[in-house]
């Protein structure tokens, strides 16, 4: 038997950010409570459009039309899905670690589907299990690299989601 947790990692070429809205759209309905979307990269690279279009697919399929702000100035901003809480954190002006705690975070890494924009800025408050997407610019044009890796069980829907962006 092995500790070893498991992983699966996929790279993806993102042509734009309706590129990176399907990716969130596809990857929305396999989430249950206690997932984590872990979002990394540098400003600009589309983080906050893969989130708002997660949390509007999600609020969509229940038929609700909302607007989905950034919480870069509230930090952490929640949506009620029925069975599960979704909530959606932007970390950027996270001042010091000691700070998560204040948030709430641990109750809806426990419970929730959590989305954390700067995720980074957890450190060694990041769970173990969760599915990080990397972004990063490509050379030329508006398209992004992402790598979306999955560590932890309970991913098994994931290629699934994956294969059907295309």
């Amino acid at each position: 038997m092995t500790d070893r947790i498991p992983s699966l990692k996929t790279m993806l070429t993102l042509s734009d950010a309706a590129a990176t809205e399907a990716l969130a759209r596809a990857l929305a309905p396999g989430l249950g409570a206690g997932d984590l979307v872990a979002l990394v990269g540098g400003l600009g690279v589309g983080k906050s459009v893969f989130a708002r279009a997660l949390i509007g697919s999600r609020l969509a399929a229940l038929g609700r039309a909302e607007s989905v702000p950034s919480p870069s100035y509230t930090l952490v901003q929640t949506y009620d899905l029925g069975d599960v809480e979704l909530w959606h954190a932007d970390l950027y002006r996270l001042g010091a670690l000691d700070e998560i705690g204040e948030l709430g975070l641990e109750e809806a890494f426990a419970g929730a589907i959590t989305v954390v924009e700067w995720a980074d800025r957890l450190g060694p408050a990041l769970p173990p299990r969760r599915l990080t997407l990397a972004l990063d610019f490509e050379e030329r044009g508006e398209a992004r690299r992402a790598e979306l890796t999955a560590e932890g069980g309970g991913w098994d829907w994931l290629p699934a989601a994956l294969a059907a962006v295309g």
